[in-house]
């Protein structure tokens, strides 16, 4: 069975936050640029461990990006491939309710979904900063487990599951996704 964590350099907590320091400020900047009729989407992977990029996992990612790019108008396309993972920026045209809708499903139904975390982004005037669009917003309920179908942030706090035994199921779900494309 295909590892996609065999190769790849393991990063420290402290360069996953440095990264997210500056996914902060490029988002706000494209958040600002976009005009009245556009969204900004950021998309990147959940992934569990110390490796977040190699050749296997960019593959994985721009597989999933490319299914997901199918029914939006793209405008503009920021690819981030930093050794804490692949990510990528999208300006698309479409209010920004209707493409976090096309998100959700997308995280929910396509075979890849599950490994995506696609936040659509807007400025939020009464915190005065940028946040994602939630998905309790469109009335829908949070994302669920890989492993036990509770929801996510539950899991993620408490560690109930090990770092391999998510790994496990992400080769286990991209496996199953490359038998069937």
């Amino acid at each position: 069975m295909l590892n996609l964590f065999a190769t790849g350099i393991p990063q420290e907590i402290t360069a996953v936050l440095n990264n997210r320091d500056q996914r902060v400020e490029l988002q706000n900047q494209l958040v600002a640029d976009a005009s009245q009729t556009q969204s900004v989407v950021a998309l990147k992977l959940n992934i569990p461990g110390p490796i977040k990029n190699n050749a296997d996992l960019t593959r994985l990612f721009l597989a999933g990006l490319a299914a997901f790019k199918q029914k939006l108008v793209v405008v503009r396309q920021i690819d981030w491939s930093k050794s804490t993972g692949p990510e990528t920026f999208l300006i698309v045209e479409g209010s920004s309710l209707a493409i976090k809708k096309q998100a959700a499903i997308f995280e929910d139904r396509h075979a890849l979904g599950r490994l995506f975390d696609i936040d659509v982004l807007i400025w939020q005037s009464d915190l005065q900063q940028v946040q994602p669009i939630s998905r309790q917003a469109l009335g829908q309920p949070t994302r669920r487990c890989l492993l036990c179908e509770q929801p996510t942030k539950v899991c993620a706090r408490s560690r109930r599951h090990t770092v391999a035994e998510l790994q496990a199921a992400i080769n286990q779900q991209y496996q199953l996704f490359m038998e069937t494309d």
